[in-house]
């Protein structure tokens, strides 16, 4: 079993990561504090716990959900008691990554990677500016920007490998596994060289470089990938 917990930090929830491959979170929080999430995220939690729908930042906020194909609401609950706990799982086999993010921190996230936040943390989409970067970098065109203060915790493919790049290190990686990255680091798409290494190599046309300064998490196994892989023992019908 992986747990985390948190103690004497910046944030103050408390919260334990449970369940090794199949993880969730568990949330313990005192009265008065909230959390939120995209609806059917929460698993289970104890009673004491009011929740709210809520759209959560306004029109343009929920209209940017929409567009990136994300739940437009976010449920929201209020613990009424001390020592209520409140447990967000997993959708799939990974990691949930906890991220405290100082007042205005920023990381930006693959489209799909909320599970849920601290109520003090803004949950926004981010539109990256190169569509050819986008489409070919691993982030995709429209991701998630989440903003301090408070904890995100985060969905991740497979098991999870931070790096802390310094300024103007770089990584070259296979674009689907760039899962999260600070606001600071940059990244663009290069193209691998060669016909021979395209056509037979089978990793695709282009590599994904990033450069810090900043933090970088990668993914062991991108859903792409799975999917792939399943793709192989499903019978196709004739």
């Amino acid at each position: 079993m992986v747990q985390q917990e948190n103690k004497e930090r910046d944030c103050s929830m408390n919260y334990e990561i449970v369940g090794g491959a199949f993880p969730a979170v568990k949330c313990t929080l005192q009265k008065g504090e909230s959390v939120k999430c995209e609806g059917g995220s929460m698993s289970w939690m104890d009673r004491g716990f009011k929740m709210t729908t809520e759209g959560g930042g306004g029109l343009g906020k929920a209209l940017g959900r929409a567009l990136s194909g994300d739940k437009i609401f976010f449920n929201r609950y209020e613990c009424e008691r001390d020592q209520g706990e409140i447990v967000f799982s997993s959708s799939f086999p990974g990691s949930i990554l906890p991220v405290e993010l100082k007042s205005g921190q920023t990381i930006i996230a693959q489209k799909d990677a909320f599970l849920a936040c601290s109520d003090s943390v803004d949950v926004a989409t981010h539109i990256h500016e190169k569509i050819g970067g986008a489409l070919f970098g691993g982030l995709g065109f429209i991701m998630q920007k989440f903003t301090g203060p408070g904890v995100v915790f985060l969905e991740i493919y497979g098991s999870l490998q931070p790096y802390e790049l310094a300024e103007g290190e770089v990584k070259v990686v296979d674009g689907p596994h760039l899962a999260i990255m600070g606001n600071n680091v940059s990244f663009k798409i290069e193209k691998i060289k060669g016909a021979k290494n395209i056509m037979l190599g089978g990793e695709g046309l282009f590599n994904t470089i990033v450069q810090g300064p900043g933090k970088i998490w990668l993914q062991t196994m991108p859903i792409s990938n799975m999917a792939a892989e399943i793709a192989k023992y499903i019978p196709r019908s004739e």
